[in-house]
């Protein structure tokens, strides 16, 4: 593979320059901002590099871009996953080095939205891809390409479109480029499955309008509500409370266990705690335990919530309505639509039936594979090699959608530094990163290639 890095190091200028210019094109999906712009970006830039590729239309979403390229080396085919819309860049005011659009080099390190989420992990199978037509003449592996723009909303329009294209994404296995190295010991993480997400928004009501505080007594209370439904939701040890929630739970295997051992005696979850800036973890966990209770316990998040005057001073009001958005994380095999119905149940079992619940049923049912598939070990081999030491590998992570008309062994990986800030401002990646992460793709392709 040195021919190959050896290009990828000579190139580099061009690679960031790529990953500058797309990320200086905004393509905001939850505010629909610079979508079909950024997809066209990235085309342009595929046909550039002598990559197939091709642009599909999504009925009420935005674009995607799907590519195929064979070789006669390998019976293997693998589909790169990678999207290009990010999440909103808000609080602006939080953001140094020029924005959120500046994709400013200082000190080595690229800064800007989605500079690792996900425009870094585009750019590295393309130009690995790229690295192996240039300097051999052809892939050491069939690849398949899908980059769609709205994985940052849970996907809401690719479903249709895979069911009506399966023949376009069939492959032998699938991975995705997205996230960071591990903190402590800078070796990739290798997630062998996905914890599903199912978005959820409660919304109590009350008068017509806000309503002067001094008649309170007489009014129905939103806020409170809300308040009291969501204390219904999870205890104070973290268990949900909502029943048959965790009815045919994922069982931990030999593997399972021996991945949970090997992770707690090589990361340092000190650098994890001072990462987030906490002097220690949620209930006192540590160690063994904490990896079990981050990879493989159900979650029931608070994102946000928000009820009548939040500004400076006093308004003595009872607000008309309250909110509250919620995220569960579900492990294999809690099913997505099992799941809300359980919810809903449950708010109308503690007196909450009159909220109304509003969610997304298009939600990915979780999944596990097994570390001895082909895809797991291709890119377990492949990160030993590129980074010197054998990665970590996890049992379930936080891309499922296509998995569920399509089923392809997954596997998601990253390259970005700690400290990469995704989903947060001053999201960045630093440039030495980034070209490792290049010949971390480049290097999964040709492993996965020699297993068939």
């Amino acid at each position: 593979m040195q021919d190959i890095y050896d290009w990828i190091d000579a190139h580099a200028g061009e690679a960031i320059a790529d990953l500058q210019e797309m990320v200086r094109q905004p393509s905001i999906s939850a505010q629909k901002v610079g979508l079909e712009e950024c997809c066209d970006l990235v085309l342009r830039q595929m046909k550039r590099d002598g990559l197939d590729a091709h642009k599909h239309a999504l009925d009420g979403g935005p674009p995607i871009i799907v590519g195929h390229m064979t070789t006669p080396r390998s019976t293997k085919t693998m589909l790169c996953y990678s999207h290009y819309d990010v999440q909103p860049p808000e609080p602006i005011e939080a953001w140094s080095h020029g924005g959120p659009w500046s994709a400013a080099i200082v000190d080595g390190v690229l800064y800007g939205r989605g500079a690792t989420d996900n425009k870094s992990g585009v750019l590295a199978f393309n130009k690995a891809a790229k690295a192996f037509m240039a300097v051999r003449g052809e892939l050491p592996v069939n690849l398949k390409f899908i980059i769609e723009g709205e994985e940052e909303i849970g996907s809401l329009h690719l479903g249709p479109w895979v069911e009506k294209n399966k023949h376009l994404l069939e492959a032998d296995g699938m991975h995705c480029l997205d996230g960071s190295v591990d903190t402590s010991t800078l070796l990739p993480d290798i997630d062998l499955g996905l914890k599903s997400v199912l978005f959820v928004e409660l919304i109590a009501r009350g008068a017509k309008s806000d309503v002067h505080s001094l008649n309170f007594p007489l009014l129905p209370s939103p806020a409170w509500d809300i308040v009291r439904a969501l204390n219904t939701i999870m205890d104070e040890n973290r268990r949900i409370l909502i029943e048959g929630w965790y009815e045919g739970l994922y069982e931990l295997d030999a593997d399972d266990e021996q991945e949970l051992l090997d992770k707690a005696a090589r990361v340092n979850l000190q650098d994890m705690r001072d990462e987030w800036g906490i002097k220690e973890f949620a209930l006192g966990r540590d160690g063994v335990e904490a990896i079990r209770a981050r990879t493989y316990e159900p979650t029931a998040n608070i994102q946000g919530l928000v009820a009548g005057y939040t500004g400076p001073g006093m308004k003595t009001i009872v607000p008309n309505e309250a909110r509250v958005k919620l995220d569960f994380r579900l492990i294999p095999n809690i099913q997505p639509d099992k799941a809300i119905a359980r919810l809903k149940a449950h708010l109308v079992k503690h007196g909450f039936g009159h909220l109304e619940v509003q969610y997304r049923m298009n939600a990915e049912p979780p999944y596990k594979i097994s570390v001895r598939e082909s895809m797991a070990q291709a890119v377990i081999a492949a990160a030993t090699k590129v980074y010197g030491e054998v990665p970590i590998v996890n049992g379930v992570s936080a891309e499922g959608t296509i998995l569920r008309h399509v089923w392809i062994p997954c596997v998601l990986t990253g390259f970005a530094n700690p400290g990469a800030n995704l989903h947060a401002p001053d999201e960045n990646i630093s440039i030495d990163s980034y070209i490792k992460g290049i010949k971390y793709a480049a290097a999964i392709m040709d492993e996965f290639g020699k297993t068939g």
